[in-house]
């Protein structure tokens, strides 16, 4: 297993983070007990949550995840061998059962949410505590273009970042986060920091695969001068890339059979960069998730991939990308798929 910095933060994560949003819906509490005990085991040490799972968020299943994780860790006690990541909700996500269906950033919401966290996750401490959407109007998703709103409540970051001084200084939170972040305000985040000594942004939790590799436009810079590097989500774009969808299939107990939803990657252009990455992979006799993966850990400012799988042998072969190095040619082909259909699903 390889091992890379988190930031300035002195820890070391594993290039590979076990990602968990199905658990608590698409998987049961057993099934994401076997997930962790097999990573562990193959030693990722670096597990990602969020309060607002599991995915898709209900009333029903929200929270699920971190409650799995906890009786997990109680049983397992073995919290000092891992780096546990979760996140608090932001105001990209307004369900009427959180916080009055108004989550901010802000002191009322950070410190509710991250009490209920640890209760949850059956720990006194977090090791990284990710801001999961900016508390302001922004593009992210894969938004274009920019139009402030004149009229927004925005909770400003000079208050965030007091909040979670508060929590680092308790001993309550580590080190902290940003999550569907832009330039603006990693940097934003970064030189308030240092100007008043409050805690440093390690890291930045945005998707990118090679369906949508636009963090490299604004955020690569910054992830590499500023030692805040990229844990990359969705690097296989939601099975995608399996190539398991093309041609309209739709496997049974898959993620598009199961909840029948639509997908940022079932598009034209996403199913005919998909087909082309599939194609290198397999012409060169490459598992096409391995692939996708292995290029992401490839990049010099991602710190780690955030892998999720909701079968054994998914998260197997996952895991088993950290044995690949991608040689030249097909680097080269990739870029040039890149060329000739960019960014196909940001």
């Amino acid at each position: 297993m390889q091992y890379r910095p988190l930031g300035r933060t002195g820890l070391d994560v594993s290039a590979v983070c076990l990602g968990s949003m199905t658990w608590g819906n698409q998987n049961s509490e057993a099934e994401a007990h076997e997930q962790m005990d097999y990573a562990l085991d193959q030693g990722v040490n670096f597990i990602d949550t969020a309060e607002m799972y599991a995915v898709p968020v209900s009333a029903d299943h929200y929270g699920k995840t971190e409650e799995y994780i906890g009786t997990w860790l109680a049983a397992r006690k073995n919290r000092d061998k891992v780096v546990l990541a979760t996140k608090v909700t932001g105001p990209g996500a307004r369900f009427p059962f959180l916080r009055d269906g108004n989550p901010r950033l802000d002191a009322k919401n950070i410190n509710a949410a991250v009490e209920s966290s640890l209760r949850r996750l059956q720990t006194d401490y977090i090791d990284l505590y990710q801001l999961h959407w900016p508390d302001r109007t922004t593009n992210f998703f894969g938004k274009l273009g920019f139009v402030p709103n004149a009229d927004e409540d925005m909770t400003q970051p000079s208050e965030t970042l007091d909040v979670l001084d508060g929590l680092v200084k308790s001993g309550k939170v580590r080190h902290v986060g940003l999550s569907n972040e832009t330039p603006w305000g990693v940097m934003t985040f970064l030189k308030l920091a240092e100007a008043r000594g409050l805690p440093r942004m390690a890291s930045i939790q945005n998707p990118y695969s090679l369906l949508n590799r636009i963090f490299e436009i604004g955020l690569a810079e910054p992830a590499i001068r500023e030692d805040c590097g990229l844990l990359a989500y969705a690097p296989q774009a939601a099975g995608f890339l399996s190539g398991k969808y093309l041609g309209g299939a739709v496997p049974e107990g898959s993620r598009m059979a199961v909840f029948k939803q639509s997908s940022r990657y079932d598009t034209p252009r996403g199913h005919g960069a998909t087909a082309a990455y599939v194609k290198i992979a397999r012409e060169h006799g490459i598992d096409p998730c391995q692939m996708a993966i292995a290029f992401i850990l490839s990049r010099p400012f991602t710190t780690a991939a955030i892998i999720g799988a909701t079968t054994m042998p998914q998260l197997r072969n996952a895991i088993g990308s950290m044995e690949l190095t991608l040689p030249p040619t097909v680097l080269e082909e990739i870029e040039a798929v890149h060329a000739e259909n960019p960014n196909p699903c940001p």
